[in-house]
């Protein structure tokens, strides 16, 4: 059933950001979008965020965040993806030097820097004692939000949602969910992030009308409640992402704005 209007729409609205993996504009779906200025300046004037996921495989100036920042309205908000080689390849063990100098790089992107997303390999287990060591240590670094997508099922305990919870980071819900209980928001709730990979065919596939109302009425039901809510689609192999960040937007102020 859709959600009734109500006295907190504005908060909901200024509480809900929807984009995609990277700013790129298909032509398909370049109609909403102005057609003067860069991608990232044409991207910025629809939608309110943008995850970057180039910083997973590459280092970048802290120039170049600073120039990103510079080309999108105020209320703009980037997800940055911490590098592969604090999560992939030394798989969270003594990467002290790693987040500072990936801390000190996105830092460019100063006020406009919104959540840290941490993705995990799927062989990696919660491990005591590394795990939740690097959780406190980037904790320690970082007062803004985190996100964690882990992909392996010992993440998925009472134990490591307490410890999340406590540390302020909250867990990534997915789709498709790589195991059970994955396409649920956890950990902190005072942030939800969900990232959306396409299905049935990972990466590649739009998402259904009915599975995206379902969607946004989730989004508007979850910052209607005070939670920072961000909503990144990441199946961008064929193009679709932007469809479906724009349908979703489409239908989240429908739902909440009178």
């Amino acid at each position: 059933m859709p959600l009734t209007p109500d006295p907190h729409s504005g908060r909901a609205i200024a509480n809900t950001r929807i984009g995609t993996a990277a700013w790129s504009i298909p032509k398909e779906h370049a109609a909403p979008f102005p057609t003067a200025g860069s991608h990232l300046e044409r991207y910025g004037a629809v939608l309110n965020a943008v995850e970057i996921n180039s910083s997973f495989y590459r280092p970048h100036r802290p120039a170049t965040y600073e120039r990103w920042a510079a080309s999108v309205p105020d209320d703009f908000r980037f997800a940055v993806k911490v590098p592969k080689t604090v999560t992939h390849e030394r798989r969270l063990k003594d990467v002290g030097d790693l987040l500072d100098r990936f801390l000190a790089e996105a830092g460019g992107l100063g006020p406009k820097l919104g959540p840290l997303l941490v993705q995990l390999p799927p062989s990696l287990s919660f491990q005591p004692g590394i795990a939740d060591t690097f959780l406190s240590e980037l904790r320690s670094r970082v007062a803004g939000g985190i996100v964690c997508e882990p992909r392996h099922a010992s993440w998925f305990t009472p134990e490591v949602e307490a410890l999340l919870d406590r540390l302020r980071i909250a867990r990534v819900a997915a789709d498709p969910a790589p195991v059970r209980g994955a396409d649920e928001p956890g950990g902190w709730r005072g942030l939800s992030y969900y990232r959306l990979h396409g299905s049935p065919r990972i990466y590649y596939s739009a998402y259904s009308a009915e599975y995206l109302a379902a969607i946004a009425e989730v989004l508007s039901r979850e910052a209607a409640a005070g939670a920072e809510t961000w909503c990144i689609f990441d199946n961008t192999a064929a193009f679709a992402a932007t469809g479906d960040a724009l349908t979703t937007r489409r239908l989240v102020r429908a739902l909440v704005e009178p």
